[in-house]
């Protein structure tokens, strides 16, 4: 047995060799330091986290998937049922890939909203608002690269229509589209770009993107919901970030890590028939869930608006309500009350407008 006082000679060893090399001290105190603000809206301080964890998730899964995946138009397809069917463990690794991403733009979504009512977009935090919608369009490219690679019907004939859409966007749809597709239709090249995409372009924007999102984070701290600032200060509470609410965190990813080994072994991920581009569209062909309130919003505008068509018209309007995301620090900046309440009415009309949108198209 090793005596106590050989454990204790090895564990001042090692502090001692962390200390000399590693900021310890330093980073302990600057976690100390920070504090989380609670109140009854403390809940949405979680998802943050969450949204790394599953994205850790992703990159351990998908290093593990690209083992086995081919990125080549006659063999993608029959690839992914060799890791369904032959791989041991191939089914559950690539169940966890696929319902890990739809979770991570899921809190992602929930995330932004969330923020977005308590104002967390006004200065000095914009930055930190204006990253944190970069990394939802991030997110949402994963999802729409990812869902071609297994090269089956239906996300063949969706990837082909969402580009089509695409290549509506005034001056540089077109370029946009055709550059994606590597030509006119979709194909081997397509499969080779949202591959390379995918798996080394998405990784990189992400690690910038997230890595710039936690530093104006870790400079301006967690931020405060207007009704919290109101009260005296005697009666605001606080929690240190470290190690009260860090132990918090953990626990919540652990829930959210049961809740998505929950959804892969009670609906593991399947796959349709292969891809065929000379086959007429499957009926009733409609994107995944985080598209389909664009797709339906766009089914419902007219052939022509005036002059301008159809679909162009609805690109026009979806793009205005981004542009709205984007100029809402500008706007609502705390000092006028009137503002605050019509950036709040608009998100409200973008959120229900997102659920009900979303909603038909998943049951019309």
């Amino acid at each position: 047995m090793v005596s106590e006082s050989s454990q204790s000679r090895n564990g001042n060893f090692l502090q001692k060799f962390l200390k000399e090399r590693l900021p310890v001290e330093e980073l302990q105190h600057l976690a100390e330091k920070k504090k989380v603000p609670v109140h009854k809206h403390s809940v949405w301080y979680y998802m943050g986290g969450i949204a790394a964890v599953l994205f850790a998730i992703q990159v351990i899964t998908g290093v593990l998937l690209m083992v086995y995946y081919v990125p080549e138009i006659n063999s993608a397809h029959a690839s992914i049922l060799k890791i369904n069917s032959q791989i041991n463990f191939g089914w559950f690794i690539r169940s966890l890939h696929s319902w890990s991403a739809n979770l991570m733009i899921a809190v992602v979504i929930i995330h932004l909203f969330s923020t977005y009512f308590m104002k967390a977009y006004r200065a000095p935090r914009e930055f930190t608002w204006w990253t944190g919608l970069v990394m939802l369009v991030v997110c949402l490219a994963f999802g729409f690269t990812g869902y071609l690679l297994p090269w089956d019907d239906v996300s063949f004939f969706a990837t082909k229509i969402g580009l089509d859409v695409a290549s509506k966007i005034p001056a540089i749809g077109g370029l946009i589209a055709y550059m994606l597709r590597g030509g006119d239709i979709v194909s081997q090249a397509t499969i080779s770009r949202f591959f390379m995409i995918h798996v080394a372009v998405l990784p990189l924007v992400t690690l910038a993107v997230l890595g710039a999102h936690m530093f104006f984070i870790q400079v301006h701290g967690i931020a405060e919901p207007a009704f919290f600032k109101k009260l005296p200060e005697e009666k605001r509470k606080y929690e240190k970030f470290f190690p009260e609410f860090m132990f918090k965190d953990i626990l919540v990813w652990l829930l959210a890590a049961n809740v998505l080994f929950v959804l892969t072994m009670l609906w593991p991920w399947g796959i349709g028939p292969e891809a065929d581009p000379f086959a007429a569209a499957p009926l009733g062909i409609k994107p995944e869930w985080y598209f389909l309130a664009p797709f339906q919003f766009l089914k419902l505008i007219p052939p022509m608006v005036g002059p301008i068509e159809g679909e162009l018209f609805g690109i026009i309007l979806m793009s205005l309500v981004g542009l709205g995301f984007v100029l809402v620090p500008i706007y609502d900046t705390g000092v006028s009350e009137s503002r605050s309440k019509i950036s709040t009415a608009f998100g409200t009309f973008v959120l229900l407008g997102v659920i009900l949108f979303s909603l038909w198209g998943a049951l019309s």
